[in-house]
């Protein structure tokens, strides 16, 4: 079905995807396509317990395989001189330290890697690697978080101390209470590409790898610290990275191995992960047990809220998200309490997934101001509307920018808001009942530092180096949109080199952070290179000179169709090609970091997800009929990847909502549907009709463009809009998810 979108007014006409005629036609080469000479293929073999000690491990018959080069466990494995220091070498990890691939015997989670096979071909060495068998000695593992919160703790730091503003629970003294739990359940992020790492020692000091990660910068100090390499020692390329959500944000075990394989065989060394090993050995989005007091006025005034979060971390090492921290300043309410605690269990460790810990939290939080709406008789926008915050009431700071109010309205009049019944379960269509729900999204509008590079060539054309990778948010195309509308040039002539350490560092693509920090960095060096271009047209003997032009500044000059002319006088002009030749120069070039300034301004982009579906009553099927997006994120720089990038947050949404559930058989530790066919996910036919709206206001303060973050809020909010409408179209309130037939069918 197609979809719609609505740009704000002064949007730009979109410009085609930087790249996507690459992807699309198979041109665009990713880390497992990079081919070397001589080279060795990993592949991983896991523990089949979920937690005890390896008391064996025979490889003879691995080894002795056609085409194996060697068989790598933590009996023989080359010392990671990393693992050695900070901690007593004979202790095995604690709380606090990632997981040390083949350190010693210890077994934490079901599917750790217990030994590496490395053979000469793809299929000699998935065939060696059945031939590797273990015997432990098994512990008591433990899985389930539910009958866990006992041994619940709070995260260390003082940040993650409990949050109070006013009084404790102050919502118990509310006339209208509304006090509910919250059921999240184990989200696997599965990118279309599977975890990979292509490993080369150059020389034993220097090391170039290929691996799938949203930071090489990251990526290249993780590998540094644990090699004890000099970073300018080590090359690291992502250039195409096919999906993350998240999954790329740290350097995980099997990188480390692939690193220590081709140093152990001297030889490059590919290790592509098996799908079912991607949902268990490269993190997750966590389970968590959410519990909301709420309470407010009989006319609709928040009196207090008080949210608690219980989040599973791996009995290795914490992983913290923020749950609970959406809570603290979405809405005016005096009396704001929150408490996060970690539950750790028999698993790999956890990592953000988009809209980390706030698309968690949202659900619980968003559900229960439709519930208190519900209570008290309200239309949940309305609800909403008379709890606004007009500053932050965390932060007590004004908003650098805040259009929620323009989201509820745009949303609400595209969605049709106005047929939506309050009382549930009283529209119908046929043996269908229709329902509407919204939710609300926020995530914090950051700015990180970037350099960018920008070499204006001969032929008139733009080259931008950065070292920020693209995991599919359009990195490249908003690099383009800015540059073209800086310099006056066609998309044709701006071309971007970017995802490789050895380039400009950029910061890694995560939080929502590359447009405004990036962008801001492209913009920053087209603005110097045009203050050079300046300079040069004021030099004796140029023609803006010789027409009697002196001391021209910028804002004198017109960019526009790769030329600059002076815009009292068009007709004085000359091509970016032309002045190169004039000052007998080759190129021109500048180079400038760019980053973020503490401002006295809460800074947050905002969104609400309008969702309109029906429920089969026979069967409990839920169809979603209409979605709208509305997103207040400053200046749109590229409708179209933004455009994008809100349809997948959309469906990403209904993923988390109606499917996505890692289930884990508790008596093994181990998940039972670790592959794609049981392992529910959005497709096409579940996708209906998306509209995405923007504000398009700008934002003065977080940089030059004035445009926010966008790819968290895409997602953040979108299930409890859903959920809100089940329970609008049928009176059930469904508070653990997956929201599946079953639970929604009549009798």
């Amino acid at each position: 079905m197609d979809k719609e979108f609505f740009f704000d007014k002064q949007a730009k006409d979109p410009i085609e995807r930087v790249g996507g005629r690459a992807k699309v036609t198979g041109a665009a080469l990713y880390t497992a396509d990079q081919q070397f000479q001589n080279l060795a293929y990993g592949f991983l073999v896991g523990s089949t317990v979920a937690k005890g000690r390896i008391k064996s491990i025979d490889t003879k018959a691995a080894e002795r395989a056609p085409g194996v080069l060697a068989v790598i466990t933590h009996q023989n494995a080359p010392k990671i001189p990393g693992y050695q220091t900070g901690r007593d070498p004979a202790k095995p990890p604690t709380a606090g330290q990632p997981l040390r691939i083949f350190y010693n015997e210890e077994i934490f989670y079901y599917d750790q890697p217990i030994a590496l096979v490395i053979a000469d071909t793809y299929e000699r060495v998935l065939h060696a690697a059945k031939l590797v068998k273990a015997q432990y000695e098994k512990g008591v593992f433990q899985t389930e978080l539910g009958s866990n919160l006992a041994k619940a703790k709070i995260p260390t730091g003082p940040r993650f101390e409990d949050y109070k503003r006013g009084e404790v629970d102050g919502y118990k003294n509310a006339p209208v209470k509304v006090e509910q739990e919250y059921y999240h359940p184990i989200e696997v992020h599965n990118p279309m590409e599977l975890g990979n790492t292509l490993a080369h020692w150059e020389s034993d000091q220097k090391l170039m790898v290929y691996t799938k990660t949203q930071g090489v910068e990251a990526t290249r100090k993780s590998i540094s610290d644990a090699f004890k390499l000099p970073p300018e020692n080590i090359t690291v390329h992502a250039e195409q990275i096919g999906g993350a959500f998240g999954m790329g944000l740290r350097t995980w075990p099997y990188e480390i191995a692939a690193v220590m394989g081709a140093q152990k065989v001297g030889r490059p060394l590919k290790l592509v992960l098996h799908r079912e090993q991607m949902f268990t050995n490269v993190g997750y989005r966590p389970a968590t047990q959410q519990k909301i007091g709420i309470g407010a006025t009989p006319d609709g005034k928040l009196v207090g809220i008080t949210h608690e979060a219980y989040a599973n971390t791996s009995s290795y090492e914490e992983f913290t998200e923020a749950t609970v921290n959406l809570t603290q300043f979405l809405y005016a309410c005096p009396n704001v309490t929150t408490r996060y605690r970690l539950v750790p269990l028999n698993m790999c460790t956890p990592i953000w997934m988009r809209g980390p810990g706030e698309a968690t939290g949202s659900f619980a939080l968003e559900s229960a101001m439709d519930e208190l709406a519900f209570a008290l008789n309200l239309d949940p926008i309305e609800l909403r509307n008379r709890n606004h915050a007009d500053v932050d009431p965390e932060k007590n700071q004004p908003w650098s920018s805040k259009y929620l109010t323009e989201c509820f309205q745009m949303g609400a009049e595209k969605i049709g808001w106005k047929n939506r019944k309050l009382q549930p379960r009283t529209a119908q269509e046929g043996d269908w009942l229709v329902g509407y729900g919204m939710g609300t999204g926020a995530f914090g509008a950051m700015r990180w530092a970037a350099t960018v590079k920008a070499r204006l060539q001969p032929d008139g054309s733009l080259l931008l180096q950065c070292s920020v990778n693209d995991m599919g948010p359009g990195t490249a195309t908003m690099m383009t949109a800015v540059a073209t509308e800086a310099m006056g040039l066609t998309p044709a002539k701006v071309r971007i080199q970017m995802g490789s350490t050895g380039l400009p560092p950029g910061p890694t693509q995560g939080g929502s952070n590359v447009t405004a920090t990036v962008g801001a960095a492209v913009n920053d060096v087209c603005t110097a290179l045009k203050e050079q271009i300046a300079t040069l047209l004021s030099k004796e003997g140029s023609r803006f000179h010789t027409a009697n032009v002196h001391g021209v500044k910028v804002d004198d000059l017109l960019f526009a169709e790769g030329a600059v002319s002076l815009k009292q006088n068009p007709a004085i002009k000359m091509t970016y090609t032309e002045l190169l030749q004039q000052n007998g120069l080759s190129v021109l070039e500048q180079t400038r970091e760019s980053k973020g300034q503490q401002q006295q301004y809460s800074m947050y982009s905002f969104s609400v997800h309008f969702v309109k579906l029906r429920v089969h009553k026979p069967t409990g099927r839920i169809k979603i009929d209409h979605v709208v997006s509305c997103a207040d994120a400053g200046t749109i720089v590229s409708p179209t990847t933004a455009a994008s990038q809100m349809i997948g947050g959309a469906v990403g949404g209904i993923g988390m909502a109606m499917m996505e559930d890692l289930v884990i058989d508790h008596r093994f530790g181990r998940p039972i549907n670790n592959n794609l066919a049981d392992y529910h996910v959005p497709v096409n036919a579940d996708i209906p009709n998306v509209d995405v709206v923007f504000v398009g206001k700008k934002d003065p303060y977080i940089n030059q463009m004035g445009s926010k973050g966008l790819g968290e809020i895409a997602l953040i909010g979108m299930a409890p809009a859903i959920a809100n409408a089940v329970f609008n179209a049928t009176g059930k309130r469904i508070r653990t998810l997956p929201i599946t037939p079953d639970k929604l069918m009549e009798g």
